[in-house]
């Protein structure tokens, strides 16, 4: 068999996503542009090596979201570029043999879409049903008890029409009803759109939002407010949000909307990718569909959201394998533009064994630009936040992650020439000493570990497509496991996710070759009896035969 063949590309590569506003400015308006990814289309495929870009959205909007809130599905905005901009951006990646991805924000609109201008003006406008507008309680008081992810009520009262609409975000995001099938109708043609003109995807925003209780009924109070991983609490995490995302009735648009995507397989095959903030894994194995026809992979967010230690992230993976369908392709998220820095979260030193374990573990990884070379959070000043949640509390915000990608150490960074008084945000107080141009210089460097890992694993068949194995026993503070294709070597991956050295002992594997660790300083003929590893480190062994 032809394994090679067997897997697509959006299996056996890895994903890049690029937040447009923040890689590279060429206007020189302070905001990143898509003249500014094809600028550094040659960084991604030839120096660093990823195989697909997400972008996340460059439509027309008000940027109350920051493209979040989309005012047209079927162009680009002008701070961006222009359609034809993005047409060359798909034309020079696809000779490089790169994918592009693009966000589709499926669960609202702006209130300034035509789509929602339009449902607003009466009751009995054709296009009032497209969203969801209800009556208010004899009271006045909103339909139920549903709370805005981003604070505050989800229902937002129309005085000219005299009901409310829902907003699962901002009050300028309003929700589409996806039980009117002309909305589904309307979406599907916006992919049609872009797919017509050679996109190899979508990213689905929130993916599982699109159908709420039809019944309206309030959510449950949770008895304590539920911590959602590394984030901090607040108002929304104290209901339990039973009724207002999530609903069965969405499985069948997706299946709608994979018939369209799998329509323009001709060629080559193009991929869905929703983002589905599920940690009871059952449930969000329900995502790809009984039959595997809904969501091609729904992002698995468990890792990122979990405590960063190594008994936690083996559970992880194992409980991830088991809940797998037959069939199903697993992925594995570390960072993304809603989420807090990687190295931020979990030190420098860890980072590296993060990258070792997110580009060695079976599925498809995503990385976040600027991970590859160590980015953390900045620390963003009051009058310099933009994000609506850190408006309302700083500590909600997601601007720290979203800041200007660091290319070198000239004063702009290398991500842009404007003669601005500012960026759109902060650069990093380190980009002098941390950005592409040093890293690139230093034999030692994370970016020099990514590229590692990145070129052995298009290299290596076990990393691709491999099945995957955990080892016992190992210290509790390390994890590993084996990777192994057939007819090939089998890969041991073993993780230090302590500071200080371990002894790992696993005898019935003998003894092997280390390929790779993550200080890039070790290559060496090891007993697997009496293996040293060091602290923070992670190694990639070959075992002998």
């Amino acid at each position: 068999m032809n394994f090679e063949q067997q897997y697509s590309w959006w299996q056996t590569g890895v994903i890049y996503q690029i937040y447009p506003r923040s890689f590279k400015d060429t206007n020189g308006n302070g905001i990143g542009d898509l003249a500014g990814i094809i600028e550094k289309l040659d960084y991604l495929r030839e120096i660093l090596g990823v195989d697909a870009i997400w972008l996340s959205p460059f439509y027309p909007s008000p940027m109350k979201d920051f493209g979040y809130d989309v005012s047209d599905y079927t162009d680009v905005d002008r701070m961006f570029g222009d359609l034809a901009t993005f047409e060359e951006l798909l034309a020079q990646a696809h000779q490089r043999q790169l994918r592009i991805i693009i966000d589709l924000v499926v669960n609202h609109t702006s209130d300034q879409h035509a789509w929602f201008r339009e449902s607003r003006t009466s009751r009995d406008n054709p296009k009032r049903d497209w969203y969801v507008w209800v009556d208010p309680k004899p009271d006045g008081s909103p339909p139920n008890n549903w709370l805005s992810v981003f604070g505050g009520s989800a229902w937002e009262w129309d005085e000219e029409t005299g009901q409310y609409y829902l907003h699962s975000f901002l009050k300028e995001q309003p929700d589409l009803n996806y039980r009117n099938p002309e909305v589904r109708q309307a979406m599907a043609n916006v992919m049609r759109f872009w797919l017509d003109r050679g996109v190899d995807g979508f990213r689905l925003d929130v993916a599982h939002y699109i159908m709420k209780d039809p019944e309206l009924r309030d959510n449950p109070i949770a008895s304590a407010p539920r911590q959602r991983g590394h984030r901090p609490l607040y108002e929304y995490d104290t209901q339990i949000h039973l009724y207002d995302k999530g609903h069965a009735d969405l499985h069948q648009v997706y299946r709608e909307f994979r018939q369209v995507v799998d329509s323009y397989n001709g060629d080559w095959p193009r991929v869905t990718i929703g983002e589905v903030h599920i940690f009871d894994l059952d449930e969000w194995a329900t995502y790809y569909g009984t039959e595997l026809d809904e969501i091609h992979m729904p992002f698995n967010f468990k890792l990122l959201y979990s405590n960063w230690e190594a008994m936690t992230a083996r559970a992880v993976v194992d409980e991830l394998e088991a809940a797998l369908p037959d069939g199903a392709w697993p992925n594995y998220v570390l960072g993304n533009h809603d989420e807090s820095r990687l190295a931020s979260r979990i030190g420098k030193a860890q980072a590296r064994v993060a990258a070792m374990l997110l580009l060695t573990l079976r599925g498809t990884p995503t990385l976040y630009m600027g991970d590859e070379i160590g980015m953390e959070n900045v620390n963003i000043p009051p009058e310099y936040i933009q994000d609506p949640p850190g408006l309302l509390h700083p500590a909600f915000g997601r601007d720290p992650c979203r800041t200007p990608m660091q290319w070198d150490d000239s004063p702009k960074a290398g991500f842009s020439d404007a003669d601005v008084e500012r960026l759109w945000l902060p650069l990093g107080d380190d980009y002098q000493e941390v950005n592409v141009e040093r890293a690139l210089e230093d034999p030692g460097s994370i970016l020099n570990l990514y590229r590692r890992l990145l070129e052995f694993r298009k290299a290596t068949p076990a990393l691709q497509w491999g099945e995957y194995e955990p080892v016992d026993p190992v210290p509790e503070d390390c994890f590993a496991f084996t990777r192994l294709a057939e007819d090939g070597p089998t890969l041991l991956v073993v993780l230090n996710f302590s500071s200080k050295d371990r002894k790992i002992g696993v005898p019935e594997i003998g003894t092997g070759r280390i390929l790779i660790s993550t200080s890039l300083d070790r290559s060496e003929q090891v007993d697997l009896d009496d293996l040293l590893l060091r602290g923070d480190e992670g190694i990639i062994i070959e075992l002998e035969q």
